[in-house]
């Protein structure tokens, strides 16, 4: 296995702002990415969930991470979610960020089907494979580690350029398992904002998550703080940093539009259709009081 280094900290899950048609808006796009590399963010995990990706199309998929990586220049290492309904269409995302000069690539399991460790190894296979560069799985608790977790691993372990997983699961026991399975091979990233210090006791190197969009800063100080042994701080944080996800969860994507507008001037834009449709509009002034409640804590 590589050294991989830069495979640690506070990375978000990038935002892809929409604009017309539902289409990526560069303009914003290029601008967040600025104004979290201002914040000194460790990296960006780009098009995964938060960043909507298996909602465009593959041009637009390939158009965003050379944005995205053109931006950057090279100042923090991008990880891009490559995950397709098919083999073949992740393949071929793969190819292209590897061509493209990503750090690392990441991809969700089969999506729909079945068929146990097998379809899924297989699939981290080619998708591995084809990239050329670190790879990270990108998993979704137990509902994606079929079978035996320890069975699993030891299939992960042997993956071309594996180099760690995302984890986005509340279950601290499973990170901390998957971490002794794995012997230290892999650099494991938490992608549960609402455990980002939690899960570092567990064996995690870092933490991938949407709210760090908004909060990068912050939640990079405090993680950095806690695992530096300021526990009052970690616990504090944590515990507003919980209560604030739990509100605006059922209305997140409203939530996160007004707030990103009022901290960071940036419009994110609406989502994808369906994504995010039926969600309630908020208050500007009650936006504008949960932003400062979590300024309170630190």
């Amino acid at each position: 296995m590589q050294n991989n280094t830069q495979f640690k900290g506070l990375w978000p899950a990038l935002f892809t702002p929409v604009g017309p048609g539902e289409r990526p808006n560069y303009d914003q796009l290029n601008k967040l990415v600025e104004v979290l590399i201002a914040q000194n963010v460790d990296g960006l995990y780009v098009l995964g969930s938060t960043g909507q990706g298996v909602l465009f199309d593959e041009s637009e998929r390939k158009k965003v991470l050379e944005e995205v990586l053109s931006t950057v220049a090279g100042r923090v290492p991008v990880m891009v979610q490559v995950g397709a309904l098919t083999t073949q269409n992740a393949v071929k995302l793969a190819e292209h960020a590897g061509q493209a000069g990503v750090d690392a690539i990441s991809s969700v399991g089969p999506i729909y089907f079945g068929g146990g460790q097998d379809m899924a190894i297989y699939h981290y296979n080619e998708i591995a494979k084809a990239g050329g560069v670190p790879f990270f799985p990108y998993q979704l608790g137990n509902n994606s580690i079929p079978g035996s977790v320890a069975d699993f691993i030891d299939k992960i372990r042997r993956v071309p350029h594996i180099a760690g997983m995302k984890l986005t699961t509340g279950n601290l026991l499973e990170i901390s398992k998957i971490r002794s399975l794995s012997e230290g091979q892999l650099h494991l990233f938490s992608g549960a904002d609402e455990l980002m210090c939690q899960a570092s006791l567990s064996g995690t190197v870092g933490a991938i998550g949407t709210f760090y969009n908004l909060w990068g800063a912050e939640c990079k100080w405090v993680l950095e703080r806690f695992k530096a042994g300021d526990f009052e701080l970690g616990c504090r944080f944590m515990l507003r940093f919980q209560e604030i996800i739990d509100r605006v969860l059922p209305h997140i994507w409203t939530f996160l539009q007004e707030a990103m507008l009022q901290k960071h001037h940036i419009d994110i834009g609406q989502t994808v259709s369906p994504l995010g449709r039926g969600q309630k509009e908020w208050n500007k002034d009650e936006v504008a009081a949960i932003l400062h409640s979590l300024d309170t804590v630190m």
